[in-house]
C-alpha cells in the first residue's frame, strides 16, 4: 500500500483518538520524569598551560604548537588519571560520606579500597576534561575541568579540588623525575670521572716514555735537520757528478781538463817550456844541434815536459780521489737523511697518538660537563615548588540545576509524542487496511468508479440500518 500525504492523512483523522492519546501520555510522562528526576549540578574550573619554558628546565623557548598540543593532551590524561582522583577523594572527604560508603557497600560489600572505588566512579561518571580551543579552531593551552553532582556546592569542591590536585601531582612528579635523573648523573659523573681519569693518565705515560712535552719543539728541529740534510745531499751529489765527469775526461783528453788549464804550476812550467823550445830552435839555427848548448836545452825541455807529467798525473789522481770522496760522502749524507726520516716519521707517530689520547682526554672532560651541569639543572629542578600548570578560573556551586531540562524534555515529548502517536496509526493501519474512499476502492478493484453516493445521516427510527458511504461500480 502506497502512503500518500492524503492517505496519511485520512489514517490520522480515522485514528485521531489513538493519536491523541498517546501524544498526551508520551508528554505527561516525560514532564512527570523530569519533573521527580534527581537535580544534577555541573561546576567547571579552568586551568592555563604556561606555553614558557621553565627557566630551570630549559632553555631552548617556549613550546612549539606541535609540542603544546602534545602536553596539553597529557595534561588532560593527568587530569583524569586515578591518582588525581583519588587525591581528590581524600580532599574533599568524600569517602567519609555516608551517602558514598552506603554506595560502595552496596557495589563491592566493603571489599577493596573505597578511596579508589570513588576514583574510578569520578573519573567514569562524573568528571569531564576537555582542551580549549581559540577562536580560530586551534588547539588552546586552557583546560576545562567539568564535575557533574548532585549537589552544586559538591560540585564546586570537586572541579577545584581535581585542579588543585593536578597542580601538586604535576609538582610531585617533576619532583620525582628530577631526583631520579639527579641519582642517575650522579652514577654517570662517577663513571665520567674515572673514565677521564683513567685517560688523563693514560696520556701522561705516554708523554713520559716518549719524552714529549707540553710545549714540545722537538718535530720542528728536526725536519728543520731533515731539510739541510736533503740540501746537503743534493749539493754533494751534483758535486759527485761533476768530479765523475772529471775523472772520465781524464781518461781521453787531458790536457783540456779544467783543472789542468787552470793549473798555475803546470801554466809556469808550460811557459818555461815555451821559452826553452824557442831558445832550443835558436841555438839550432846558430849553433846547430850538435853543439852543447843545445844538448843542455833538450835536456832541459825533457825534464820540464816529465814534469808537467807529473803534475798533470797528480791532478788525474786528485780528480779519482776527490769523486771516491764526493761518492762516500753522498752515502754517508744519504743514510743521515734516511735515519733523519726515520726519526721525524717516528716523532709523528709519537705526537699523533698522543694527539689521540689528548682528544680523549678532552672529550671525557666535555662529557663529564656536561653532565654536570645536566646534574646541576636536576638538582634545582627538584627543589622548584612550581609548575607550569596554574588554575585559571575557580570553580563557583552552580545557581541552577544542568539536568534535568524540564523545558527541553517537554518540547522533545511533544515532537516525539506526535511522531510516535502517527507511527503507531500508521502501522495499526498497515496491520489492518482499510477502504476510505472511492479511488482506493477503484485501485484496489482495477476498474473505474462510475459515481458516488453521499452518506445521508439514519432518521431515528431506522438509525439501526442506517448504510454508511458506499460506491457504485
Amino acid at each position: 500500500m502506497q502512503l500518500s500525504l492524503e492517505k496519511i492523512l485520512s489514517i490520522v483523522r480515522a485514528q485521531l483518538r489513538l493519536v491523541v492519546a498517546i501524544f498526551v501520555g508520551t508528554v505527561l510522562i516525560v514532564t512527570t520524569l523530569s519533573l521527580i528526576w534527581p537535580k544534577s549540578y555541573k561546576a567547571t574550573a579552568s586551568v592555563v598551560i604556561d606555553a614558557k619554558a621553565d627557566p630551570v628546565a630549559a632553555a631552548a623557548g617556549g613550546y612549539s604548537e606541535q609540542a603544546l598540543a602534545s602536553y596539553v593532551t597529557t595534561q588532560a590524561d593527568v587530569i583524569a588519571s586515578e591518582r588525581v582522583a583519588q587525591r581528590v577523594v581524600k580532599a574533599v572527604g568524600l569517602d567519609q560520606d555516608p551517602k558514598m560508603r552506603k554506595a560502595w557497600l552496596k557495589s563491592t560489600d566493603g571489599q577493596g579500597d573505597i578511596s579508589i572505588w570513588l576514583a574510578d566512579y569520578l573519573i567514569d561518571r562524573k568528571l569531564t576534561v576537555m582542551a580549549g580551543q581559540d577562536a580560530q579552531g586551534r588547539q588552546s593551552n586552557v583546560i576545562d575541568i567539568t564535575v557533574k553532582w548532585s549537589d552544586a556546592d559538591m560540585a564546586a569542591k570537586l572541579a577545584n579540588g581535581f585542579a588543585q590536585s593536578t597542580i601538586e601531582t604535576d609538582v610531585m612528579l617533576r619532583d620525582d623525575a628530577a631526583k631520579q635523573y639527579a641519582q642517575w648523573f650522579e652514577q654517570r659523573i662517577r663513571a665520567l670521572r674515572a673514565d677521564l681519569e683513567a685517560k688523563q693518565k693514560r696520556l701522561s705515560d705516554f708523554q713520559a716514555s716518549a719524552g714529549i712535552v707540553a710545549t714540545d719543539d722537538k718535530l720542528d728541529v728536526e725536519n728543520t735537520r731533515l731539510q739541510e740534510l736533503s740540501s746537503q745531499l743534493v749539493a754533494i751529489q751534483t758535486q759527485r757528478q761533476e768530479s765523475s765527469s772529471h775523472q772520465k775526461q781524464a781518461i781521453g783528453d787531458v790536457a783540456s781538463l779544467p783543472e789542468v788549464l787552470q793549473s798555475s804550476v803546470i801554466g809556469s812550467l808550460k811557459k818555461d817550456l815555451a821559452d826553452a823550445e824557442s831558445k832550443q830552435q835558436d841555438i839550432a839555427a846558430r849553433l846547430g844541434k850538435n853543439h852543447p848548448d843545445y844538448k843542455a836545452i833538450d835536456a832541459q825541455i825533457d825534464g820540464l815536459h816529465k814534469r808537467i807529467q807529473q803534475e798533470t798525473a797528480k791532478i788525474v789522481a786528485s780528480l779519482g780521489s776527490a769523486s771516491q770522496v764526493d761518492a762516500r760522502r753522498e752515502s754517508e749524507i744519504r743514510d743521515a737523511v734516511e735515519r733523519q726520516k726515520q726519526r721525524v716519521l717516528e716523532l709523528k707517530h709519537q705526537h699523533d697518538e698522543s694527539a689521540v689520547l689528548d682528544a680523549d682526554v678532552q672529550a671525557a672532560q666535555r662529557d663529564l660537563d656536561a653532565v654536570s651541569l645536566r646534574l646541576a639543572q636536576s638538582n634545582l629542578e627538584s627543589q622548584t615548588p612550581k609548575t607550569n600548570v596554574v588554575q585559571l578560573s575557580v570553580a563557583e556551586p552552580p545557581i541552577k540545576p544542568a539536568a534535568p531540562k524540564i523545558a527541553l524534555n517537554i518540547l522533545l515529548s511533544i515532537i516525539v509524542g506526535g511522531i510516535l502517536g502517527i507511527v503507531t496509526a500508521l502501522l495499526l493501519e498497515l496491520r489492518t487496511p482499510r477502504v476510505r474512499d472511492g479511488d482506493e476502492l477503484a485501485q484496489l478493484c482495477g476498474v473505474p468508479t462510475l459515481a458516488l453516493i453521499d452518506w445521508l445521516p439514519p432518521e431515528p427510527q431506522v438509525a439501526a440500518i442506517a448504510a454508511p458511504r458506499t460506491a457504485v461500480i
